[in-house]
Order: structure tokens, then sequence, then C-alpha cells
């Protein structure tokens, strides 16, 4: 029966229109001197892409050791996207000048980034070959939530669904018609963020307190997952009956999960680089 339960759910996983991405997130720095040839607006300038190039060489350096992929094309459209990814900044830890010898004045920074693949390239991975990589664990981390159906009227009940291919921490978000932002998960009942890869999660469980029950506004409504290896940003909550009410907005929310919390490995040594992965599946409601 339970075998039977899964491969239905992958059926209709399948069927269901859903959305996902993946990145880096890590801490870089960049330096620049002023010399005679650059102002100090061209000197922080330099630094900022310097800090932005370092983390793009990073980010493919990390994807080539800690993947293995047994595909070479497939890893190489995969380090291509890297190598021409777009870098955005997160927190910006530190911003200063400084005398740096005969050099003169000097600028650094000190940034926490996410490395975005090249959209352009990520195209090239066929399908069939981006399907086998979900359910891969030893591939980045690639994760993704769904609903049986992506279409419900006023009182059906919506059960969601997710899975990761490999362990990761999570954070599952409702957007609602009227725009408030609900998380699901973990909530004032099920607080763990923990998920193992290749488990399908069910929300809600029978550990929850809440149904998420189709009821008035109507309209486009939205389930998101957001996952890390590494623990995510902390953001305003209130606890909300058995969920939390998300007190930010959707770029808000988006900007601060993906403030990681580097954590120590059991070595003893403490990592400052992170995959990220966010999947969503958009949805409407009905009176009938």
């Amino acid at each position: 029966m339970h075998i039977l339960l899964y491969s239905l759910l992958l059926f209709l996983l399948s069927l269901t229109p859903l959305q996902a991405s993946q990145s880096v997130i890590l801490d870089t720095d960049g330096y620049a001197c002023m010399g005679e040839d650059k102002s100090r607006k061209q000197t922080e300038d330099v630094a900022f892409k310097d800090a932005k190039r370092k983390a793009s060489d990073s980010a493919s350096t990390y994807i080539q050791a800690e993947t293995h992929l047994k595909d070479a094309t497939l890893e190489k459209d995969i380090l291509s996207a890297y190598t021409n990814s777009q870098v955005k900044v997160i927190q910006e830890f530190l911003k200063e000048w400084y005398q740096e010898g005969t050099l003169g004045e000097c600028y650094r920074v000190k940034l926490q980034v996410e490395v975005i693949p090249d959209e352009q390239s990520m195209k090239k991975v066929p399908k069939k070959k981006s399907d086998e990589l979900f359910d891969d664990p030893t591939a980045q981390l690639s994760v993704k939530v769904w609903s049986v159906k992506n279409k419900y009227v006023k009182g059906e009940k919506i059960r969601v669904f997710v899975k990761g291919n490999r362990p990761f921490y999570g954070r599952v978000v409702y957007q609602e018609a009227s725009g408030g932002l609900v998380q699901i998960l973990p909530n004032p009942y099920r607080q763990n963020s923990y998920f193992n890869g290749g488990t399908v999660y069910e929300i809600p469980s029978a550990e929850d307190k809440f149904d998420l029950e189709v009821a008035p506004p109507f309209g486009a409504e939205r389930i998101t997952l957001y996952a890390s290896t590494s623990p995510m940003g902390d953001i305003n909550l209130s606890a909300a009956g058995g969920v939390y009410a998300i007190q930010a907005k959707a770029d808000e929310l988006a900007a601060g999960t993906r403030g990681v919390k580097f954590v120590e490995k059991a070595s003893g040594t403490s990592s400052s680089i992170a995959e990220f992965a966010e999947s969503y599946q958009d949805m409407s409601t009905a009176n009938k």
C-alpha cells in the first residue's frame, strides 16, 4: 500500500506544473586600491567585482568537488552555468577604506552572496536528465513542493508534499489570495526544520494542528519551499493558531531566508558555503 501511494504521488508530481531553482550561498571578500588611475567610486566598484568574481569561482569549484555526476556532458553544462553565473549580494558584513603600505588608499568588502547559475546554460540540461538528478543523492541539492492538483474550490482541503534528493533545512510558505504569507512548516507544533533526503513529507500531518481548507478570499495562491544545506536566516513570525503568520513581504521573505547560518562540521571546521534550492507551485481557488 505504501509503495502504491508513493508511486501515485510521484505520478501526480510529474503532472503538476512546478517551478524550481538552485544556487549556492557563500561568504566572499574583495579588495582594490586607488593608485593613480581610479577614483574612490571606481575603486569601490572594483572591490565589489573582485568579491563577486571570487564567489563565482568558489561556487564552480564547490559544485565540481561536492557533486559526482556520471554524465560528463551534464557536468560540463552545469559547471558552465556556474562559470557564467549571476551574483547577488545578500548581506554586506564589511565595507571600509584602509592604508596599504606603498599602495596607498585601498578598499575592502566582505559579503554574503548568492551565486545563481546562468539560466540559458541550465536550459541545455534535458528534462529527463534533470529529473534523474532529483533522485540522485550525489547531485546538487534539489527539492520540490507540490499538491495533488492546482485548482481547488471552497471547502476542499489542500494537501502539500515536499521532497529533496538530499537532507536539507526547509521552510514551507503558503501565500494566500489576499497576499498574506503563512509559514506552515516549521510551525508551533512541528518545530523541526530538518528533512531527510529521498523522503516524501506531507503537510498537514498527524503532528500538525491545522487544515488547509479553501475559504474566501479566492484567487491565485502559491506554495513555496525554501531549502538549504545550512540553517536558513530568521524572519519575523507570530503564532497564528497552528501556523506562523509572516510579518514580511514576499521579497523580504526570500531575502531573509537566504541569509543562511553556516554551521560547524563534525571535523570542527566551519563551512562558509551552502547549497540553496527553491521550489513552488501556483494554484487557484474559487467559490465553486
